[in-house]
């Protein structure tokens, strides 16, 4: 080769200028054109709204499948159908992912995949939260069992990643098949109303398996997921609205499970008491009232972040703050079946527990169950069992747990509930705490059941009987002088009660366990 046929020093910048810009384009400015028909957003207009301006550092940009089969040697563009990288989110640093529908749909392919699991590998060294924002048809089957292995392979890092990095995605597409399972090991899904959705099998496989004529919404769309699955954990009208929603959902987390959880000042006086909290629960205990009402005025103003609001919501679990720092919230809700727990509400309380406690982010607990809701559909369906979650995860827990019972803790329910029991460090009731084996009425049937037989008027004799085993059992203080609960409090002081213990809390150190390899968890 002649001296003369060298690329000058720009022809090469020039050619490289050319390729990246090329690798922007995705699919091509038509398919770029039909994403937006549909409403979306590409793969790389959704970082720029995640990312801090200017912030993101792209890797793996030059990727290539290296399939041949099916004419794939003529299908290829660089990046692969994945844009990947580093960036920062208020200034904290993350690692994300972002699948590009406008190549093959956002099929998977090995290299696709290969991409996502290096970017999980380098988030684990960094100890940096990773973010999925997944648009793909699934894996690429012109690519055959090599997909198959890429899937493997990004599941088995989510695996390894739990527990270690948050790890957080969005379905801002289709997301069917195999591609379910990664966002299901990971800690938080959003999605999108309309223009997501998810299942193992689509619409035309359920027609020829069971006959059943099911539409993507009806199968697996953001309202199946958010209200009846609990698959999903936060749920938009807009991909701005979900983007935003992740970038809040970070303000409250640690960026890996040796860090702590960020702390702000939010202006809000720690010594602030709220005396309508004096008067929040009804004389009577059969009325209701409102678990939201007592959360927004015990937590820093406006810090509640809630989680899976949708799904079983006779328990509340979601994120706020305290005198500034990050805790978890966990609480029953009167206003829905009581407050009971049942099956769904013990799996959306463990699990929220279980991260909690992974990432140093104490647990703030406030109790008003009158036990586990009854019934052959739930027994059948494995009541026990769920229930157990909520005993395990409290009593694994190794963060900072603090109760505070509003009104009923009955039975079961009692104990579940982060009790002194399962290893809350501290305990505190109100006055219209009723700590008891169950409530008056069934505790009447079974220990007096021989007397009201006997009765001329049963239920004047069993409204006497409420009333004087309400008046001494169904009260805090029997369980306070066995040291169960170690103070009834005004409702008004909580707050900053609760803000003094959290102080106090920081400097908890863990107990040696036995030695084993893990436990094994009632799933």
């Amino acid at each position: 080769m002649l001296r003369g046929d060298f690329m000058s020093i720009q022809e090469k910048l020039s050619e490289l200028r050319r390729l990246k810009e090329l690798a922007k384009l995705g699919g091509g400015p038509e398919a770029i054109r039909k994403q937006h028909e549909k409403g979306k957003l590409t793969a790389r207009e959704r970082l720029e709204l995640l990312l801090d301006e200017g912030s993101f550092i792209e890797l793996d940009m030059f990727i290539q499948h290296r399939c041949t089969e099916f004419g794939m040697e003529s299908r290829r563009v660089l990046g692969d159908g994945v844009v990947a990288g580093l960036g920062t989110i208020d200034g904290r640093p993350v690692a994300v992912y972002a699948q590009d529908f406008t190549f093959m749909g956002g099929s998977v392919g090995e290299m696709h995949a290969k991409k996502i699991a290096m970017l999980i590998d380098l988030a684990l060294k960094l100890g940096i939260p990773v973010i999925g924002l997944n648009d793909s048809g699934g894996a690429r089957i012109q690519e055959g069992v090599d997909s198959l292995a890429g899937y493997g392979e990004i599941f088995y890092r989510n695996v390894m990643a739990s527990g270690v990095i948050p790890q957080i995605v969005a379905i801002l597409g289709p997301c069917a098949g195999g591609a379910v399972y990664s966002p299901a090991l990971s800690d938080f899904i959003f999605i999108v109303k309309k223009i997501a959705f998810m299942y193992i099998t689509g619409p035309r496989v359920v027609k020829a398996a069971t006959g059943e004529e099911v539409t993507h919404e009806e199968l697996g769309g953001a309202d199946v997921h958010a209200t009846r699955s609990g698959v999903v954990h936060f749920v938009y009208d807009s991909e701005e609205e979900c983007i935003e929603g992740i970038r809040k959902l970070l303000s409250y987390l640690p960026l890996n499970n040796m860090d702590d959880p960020p702390y702000v000042d939010t202006g809000d006086d720690p010594e602030r008491r709220d005396y309508e909290l004096d008067n929040m629960v009804p004389a009577d205990p059969y009325e209701i009232y409102d678990m939201y009402e007592v959360i927004e005025r015990v937590v820093d103003r406006g810090t509640f972040f809630e989680v899976q609001k949708h799904f079983a919501p006779n328990a509340i679990v979601g994120f706020a703050r305290l005198g500034g720092y990050v805790v978890g919230v966990v609480a029953n809700q009167p206003k829905y079946l009581g407050g009971c727990l049942d099956i769904d509400s013990a799996d959306k309380i463990a699990r929220f527990v279980l991260f909690c406690d992974a990432f140093n982010i104490p647990i703030i607990t406030f109790v008003d169950v009158p036990g586990f809701l009854p019934g052959t559909d739930q027994e059948h369906r494995g009541v026990i069992r769920h229930g157990a979650k909520v005993v395990y995860a409290y009593s694994v827990a190794t963060v900072p747990k603090i109760t505070v019972i509003v009104r009923k803790a009955y039975g079961g329910g009692y104990i579940a509930m982060g009790s002194k029991h399962l290893g809350a460090d501290v305990v505190l009731a109100w006055p219209t705490a009723e700590i008891a084996v169950m409530g008056p009425e069934g505790a009447i049937e079974i220990i007096y059941r021989k007397e009201l037989a006997k009765a001329d008027n049963p239920q004047e004799l069993v409204k006497k009987f409420v009333q004087e085993y309400r008046r001494r059992y169904a009260n805090p203080y029997i369980a306070a002088s066995r040291g169960y609960i170690d103070d009834v409090i005004e409702p008004s002081e909580t707050r900053p009660l609760l803000i003094k213990l959290l102080r106090l809390l920081k400097r908890k150190r863990s107990i040696r366990r036995l030695p084993k390899k893990h436990e094994v968890p009632p799933l």
